[in-house]
């Protein structure tokens, strides 16, 4: 068992260790409520994007707050995709209040930026001396070798908020904004996320 949850540790710093995303700034309120929170909702405001990338964000974003054992749930599965469409403040807190929830933890995309830019091809300098020796074991090397050609690559950016609210008092108890580099799928970019967030609200202590 201990051997499990040492082998677990390692996974997950190595996966940190390799993250795409990272924390810009992020801030905590004088007043955290002393009390634990019974159920917390996330909630993702994505423009423009399919409803499946909220989805993600949000799930995972639960998952890890369930690690940590909160009871938390996504809005989407609550709700449905449309969850407050139309809906005027009054209306929305009556909802969540009977549904059991007490706070909200929301999922913003600030923005998304494509780079678009030219690596040059570069020259490899390289030892080859052993294949000097013969004509075709010397050609082949340097021909593989000399040249790379250049080629257009785009990196994508994405810029997140994340904002823990007390729904009984309305205040804002923790904010967060990071940045996500080039992630290889929206899967490993809500892993990344929900890690982050939750693990940085852990260190501040903006969860009890």
């Amino acid at each position: 068992m201990k051997t499990n949850i040492i082998v677990s540790f390692v996974i997950m710093v190595f996966m940190i260790s390799c993250s795409s995303s990272r924390i810009t700034h992020s801030w905590k309120s004088d007043n955290i409520p002393e009390k634990k929170f019974s159920k917390i909702m996330v909630v993702s405001v994505i423009a423009g994007s399919d409803w499946s990338i909220r989805d993600k964000m949000e799930a995972h974003l639960v998952g890890d707050l369930t690690d940590r054992g909160y009871v938390a749930v996504s809005a989407i599965k609550e709700y449905g995709p449309k969850y407050f469409e139309n809906m005027k403040e009054a209306e929305v807190l009556d909802k969540l209040s009977n549904s059991g929830v007490d706070a909200v933890i929301t999922v913003v995309l600030l923005d998304k930026n494509k780079e678009r830019y030219y690596v040059p091809g570069r020259v490899y300098y390289s030892p080859y001396t052993i294949y000097q020796r013969n004509f075709w074991g010397y050609y082949t090397t340097i021909y593989e070798r000399i040249y790379t050609p250049g080629y257009y690559q785009v990196d994508t950016k994405y810029f997140w908020e994340s904002n823990f609210y007390d729904l009984k008092n309305k205040n804002l108890l923790y904010t967060v904004q990071t940045e996500t580099f080039d992630p290889e799928s929206v899967e490993i970019l809500a892993h990344e996320y929900g890690l982050l967030i939750v693990n940085d609200m852990n260190k501040k202590a903006a969860l009890k």
